[in-house]
């Protein structure tokens, strides 16, 4: 039993020395003076917490290095809050098992970490997730379904990789220049050129990632359970379309504690509704003109 409390208590100690580890790196990042304010008091708290699980355990313990490279590329990539949330997602699970070994005041205080970080981080490109899922959602509903019926129009992965690729730009940088005026005649505390922006690149990056099936996919590719070449690329399309709702709407989910699986049903469940329907017009519209 004592090997099993020390097992547990060892565990704890090397995650808040870990943790501990994050937040003094993720601190010397920041230039916004009260994020890295919040961090350094955090990293001290998660400090004292090893110190008196060290008391209990009787050993020191090191940080795993390759969990604070992990959390600090994360803050890089995905930014600040989303670093900070996926690692106080484990802290749940950590004062839970506190309060089993009867640590119940360290139980309290990581508990309290996360309401601390929700009101308090400060971070730009949050401010624009907004225009991102406009963006990106868009492009995803209109251009998948656009592929879907020229696909089954033309039959072409060129021909269609073509009209994708230029009613997709054409869009994007429309959908730009809508978020602009959007975003400056409803006179938000955010910059019209950062959100058009945003939306944009969102809007054009997806594009691309549709799109790059017709492009990959050669037309004297042997078929594939049957399906020839334009009607794979575009499975592969609808494929990419919900790997990317999936990815987007996971990233949503944790930086602003929504629902995963809502939202990613209504994406998804959209995306193949919109699918069908184009799919349908596009044979419609093809046997009327004879192509």
């Amino acid at each position: 039993m004592a090997t099993k409390l020390q097992h547990q208590l060892l565990s704890l100690q090397r995650m808040e020395a870990t943790e501990g580890e994050i937040y003094r790196r993720l601190a010397k990042k920041q230039k916004n003076p009260s994020n890295k304010k919040i961090l350094l008091q955090i990293a001290e708290e998660e400090g004292r917490h090893e110190a008196i699980l060290a008391e209990a355990t009787g050993q020191t313990v090191k940080p795993m290095m390759w969990k604070v490279w992990l959390h600090s590329q994360m803050a890089w990539i995905f930014g600040l809050t989303f670093a900070v949330k996926m690692l106080e997602r484990v802290e749940r699970d950590a004062s839970t098992e506190y309060r089993k070994l009867g640590y119940d005041d360290l139980a309290d205080e990581e508990d309290s970490h996360e309401e601390r970080l929700i009101g308090l981080l400060e971070e730009g490109r949050l401010t624009y997730i907004g225009s991102v899922v406009l963006g990106m959602s868009d492009a995803l509903i209109e251009l998948t379904g656009a592929l879907a019926g020229l696909t089954f129009a033309f039959g072409d992965l060129k021909l269609v990789a073509l009209a994708g690729l230029v009613t997709g730009i054409a869009a994007a940088f429309s959908m730009g220049a809508s978020e602009y005026l959007s975003t400056r005649s409803e006179k938000k505390d955010t910059n019209p050129l950062t959100a058009a922006f945003f939306t944009w690149i969102a809007y054009l990056l997806t594009v691309f990632l549709l799109v790059a099936p017709y492009l990959i996919i050669s037309p004297d590719t042997t078929p594939v359970y049957g399906l020839e070449p334009h009607v794979l690329a575009l499975v592969c399309t609808l494929i990419i379309g919900i790997v990317v709702i999936a990815s987007f709407n996971f990233y949503v989910s944790v930086v602003e504690e929504v629902s995963f699986l809502h939202r990613f049903a209504e994406m998804a469940g959209l995306l193949f509704v919109v699918s069908l329907i184009s799919f349908g017009i596009g044979i419609l519209l093809s046997n009327w003109m004879g192509i």
